[in-house]
């Protein structure tokens, strides 16, 4: 008899993610030459973590009793405000907003899967979307449905999303909506601003069957290209038909990703609701992590409080967007000349780049040295952790991928027709 329950048997032990870079740090540590693009995390131009000076100098000036008491459960009220304020900005959905502390991103995204969903539910995301999501839902008894992200043309498949949406909400009664914009991981993808107003459009009148809550997954907004508020403009106009959450974190924004510092953030129009919003989200803290890391929630919410840190840090965060620009400029000078398949790609920490076979294209990559992540119909570029310098030799060796994809493609397809 298994001293586990079924539902924990056969799991594996790592983040495929995770072994990829295992691989390639092992590789390296054997001498020889890699370009890993395979971890979300950034790094300089000499492979070294990038921080942000000010943010350590915060998390160092937090008095120690501070720091070593417990947290509220749901997080300290100046850093909830501070949140809500970074998210919304000026818009009048700040005043309708309340927010719970969570550990990263990831906590936000499992704290709206178990109070916006029921059990046995699916969310609804793009057909290419952070592998944690599945993960996140199936182990709190949820699950994922998807539309095809991309039209034929490359843009946004805005009718795709309408038609997934309303046959979720006619099964379901109700729907989660996950959206990762702007720089979207995998596939480094923006909407602008049409695409943002259509996607309002939608949610409106598929609130008409049941409720609708879009929760924006805001991971990379301070490495977009656009303003970080253009999707707060777009939805505030729904905001008395489809609750309007956003997933908060400073992993990236602050360099920060071991503090685990987010937060879950809710607009919701009446007071009554907005109260009981506001509770859930707080108990749902309680039965999981309990409360969060106290010693980062108190360092951020210091740079956000003081307009000269905040300043500071703006200029230090400011050096790191620039490196990802000329990654991200670099990338798409050499992916054009090699004619690569991959969306429109601005900024962020990751871009895709199509192939028929996902698997060979990441093995024959990693042949040369260079190591990406393979998912269905593309293989995943974390250009975050690559340096310029390296950029047109990744590039080369992924094109090269592709192509012997294609030709295992062709030959299985003319062995299917013979």
């Amino acid at each position: 008899m298994d001293i586990l329950i079924d539902q924990a048997l056969g799991r594996p032990s790592d983040d495929p993610i995770f072994s990829i870079n295992a691989r390639a740090r092992a590789r390296r540590a054997s001498g020889g030459q890699v370009v890993n693009a395979s971890l979300g995390a950034l790094l300089d131009d000499q492979g070294t973590l990038a921080v942000m000076p000010t943010v350590v100098e915060a998390l160092r000036a937090v008095p120690a009793d501070r720091a070593a008491a417990y947290a509220p459960i749901a997080g300290d009220a100046p850093f909830l405000q501070a949140v809500i304020d970074d998210v919304f900005g000026d818009s009048a959905l700040a005043d309708m907003a309340v927010s719970a502390a969570t550990p990263g991103g990831t906590g936000a995204l499992l704290n709206a899967m178990m109070n916006f969903i029921e059990p046995g539910q699916a969310m609804y995301t793009s057909s290419y979307y952070w592998s944690p999501y599945r993960i996140i839902a199936g182990h709190n008894l949820r699950s994922v449905d998807t539309f095809p992200m991309f039209t034929k043309e490359g843009a946004f498949d805005v009718a795709a999303f309408e038609a997934g949406l309303v046959a979720q909400l006619e099964r379901q009664g109700r729907a989660l909506v996950i959206l990762n914009f702007p720089c979207h991981n995998p596939t480094g993808y923006t909407l602008d601003e049409t695409e943002w107003h259509a996607v309002a459009a939608v949610l409106a009148r598929a609130s008409n069957l049941g409720p609708v809550a879009l929760l924006v997954d805001l991971a990379y907004a301070y490495f977009g290209s656009q303003d970080r508020h253009l999707w707060v403009r777009a939805v505030e106009p729904i905001a008395q038909q489809v609750t309007i959450l956003a997933a908060w974190t400073a992993s990236k924004s602050f360099a920060q990703y071991g503090a685990r510092v987010g937060a879950l953030v809710a607009a919701v129009p009446d007071p009554e609701k907005r109260q009981q919003v506001a509770n859930a989200m707080s108990f749902s803290c309680r039965g999981s992590w309990s409360n969060c890391n106290h010693l980062g929630i108190l360092a951020i919410t210091s740079i956000m409080e003081d307009e000269k840190l905040r300043a500071r840090v703006d200029s230090e965060r400011r050096t790191l967007v620039d490196l990802m620009i000329r990654r991200v400029e670099a990338f798409n000078r050499a992916a054009s000349g090699f004619g690569l398949d991959y969306p429109r790609y601005e900024g962020g920490f990751f871009v895709s780049v199509f192939t028929p076979d996902s698997a060979v294209t990441a093995e024959v990559a990693e042949e040369k040295g260079v190591y990406v992540v393979p998912m269905a119909g593309a293989v995943r570029v974390a250009l975050c952790a690559v340096p310029e310098s390296d950029v047109e030799h990744l590039v080369a060796a992924v094109a090269e991928g592709v192509e012997a994809a294609r030709v295992k493609a062709d030959l299985i397809a003319g062995e299917a027709r013979a």
